[in-house]
């Protein structure tokens, strides 16, 4: 018995060690594709480039923080990018109609952005509630729920700008243009909210019961309910969670352009996916790290960056690379949980 558990002891820390080792791969990578950009080109690793990176990445970062609470828990939404444009869409028109209607005096121009910025917050939430709701409650695959509102969320955008743009008010747009392009202490503001994002998804899934939920439904889910684990609700709030996370980087991209048009976040769900996958995420579910999921968002907009600079593939196939990238990352985790 002594013996059984002597050898017990370093298999142990070797499975633990092995268990760090992965979990550098992807900084590793990174670190490993800023030297190779920098050799390619000099003008990549300058501050304003790495702003302009990290700024680009805050969108999908954003996204792809709440995305690892789902993925952990073993579900899946393939909407996040259509949510994000119908999200938009429906600021824009709010804050306009506000504007524009007789009693739109009534409102301060900073009241009626502060209303379209909390109207995405409540879109956000009371769409990832309803995919919660048809995923547990409706007993529905969550592919299939999020690949039928993936339609749903960018017709409705289309019918809405009657096939072409949503374009926010110029008195509006001005007033809203620094939630985008204001920077504090010289980093731009998207960024900020992605670190505070991120901060907090790690906070959550680490440090809080919830957390632990997660990770325990998505290794399985049948223990999960036999250890009183309310199942249904916890996924939920993993829906509403990553609702909300869409609702906040929709926030910080339409004083971007001030407009929505149909294809507004077109393969945002590619790119989100793609960024927890290479982070580490288990796509079974059940282990994942909201660091390693930042790292991963970073590593791929570096990746478009170092394409943009270099053109040793063209630009137009960014979306192909991505692609190939969650398929590599899928091969490799076969078998894991």
């Amino acid at each position: 018995m002594q013996r059984a558990h002597t050898d017990a002891a370093p298999a142990g820390r070797a499975m633990r060690l092995a268990h760090r080792l992965h979990g550098l791969g992807p900084l590793a990578g990174l670190v490993v594709l800023c030297i190779a950009g920098t050799l390619l080109n000099r003008d990549f690793a300058t501050v304003d480039n790495m702003m302009n990176v990290l700024t680009r990445t805050s969108f999908i970062g954003i996204i792809a923080v709440g995305m690892t609470f789902v993925i952990i828990s073993g579900g899946i939404d393939l909407s996040v990018g259509s949510m994000a444009a119908l999200i938009a869409g429906s600021m824009i028109w709010l804050m306009n109609a506000l504007a524009a209607s007789p009693g739109g005096h009534a409102f301060a121009p900073l009241t009626i952005v502060l209303i379209g910025i909390a109207s995405a917050f409540v879109l956000g939430g009371a769409f990832g509630c309803a995919h919660g709701l048809l995923i547990t409650k409706g007993r529905i695959e969550p592919f299939i729920v999020t690949l039928g509102t993936l339609g749903i969320f960018r017709a409705v955008l289309t019918w809405l700008a009657d096939g072409g743009a949503l374009t926010l008010d110029n008195n509006l747009a001005d007033l809203y243009g620094p939630v985008y392009y204001a920077s504090l202490f010289g980093v731009p503001v998207p960024i900020w909210v992605f670190l505070c994002v991120a901060a907090g998804g790690a906070l959550i899934l680490n440090r809080t019961a919830f957390g632990r939920h997660v990770q325990a439904i998505g290794s399985n889910e049948q223990v999960a309910r036999y250890a009183a684990i309310r199942v249904d609700t916890v996924k939920i709030v993993t829906y509403v969670l990553l609702g909300v996370c869409v609702g906040v980087a929709t926030v910080l991209y339409v004083p971007r352009l001030g407009s929505a048009t149909p294809t507004t976040g077109l393969l945002w769900e590619l790119e989100a996916i793609a960024a927890v996958v290479v982070g580490g995420t288990a796509l079974k579910g059940g282990e994942g790290r909201v660091v390693g999921t930042v790292i991963g968002a970073v590593l791929l907009s570096v990746i478009a960056n170092i394409l943009n600079l270099t053109s040793i593939i063209s630009v137009y196939l960014n979306a192909a690379v991505q692609g190939v990238v969650i398929i590599v990352v899928a091969f490799l985790q076969r078998g894991r949980r």
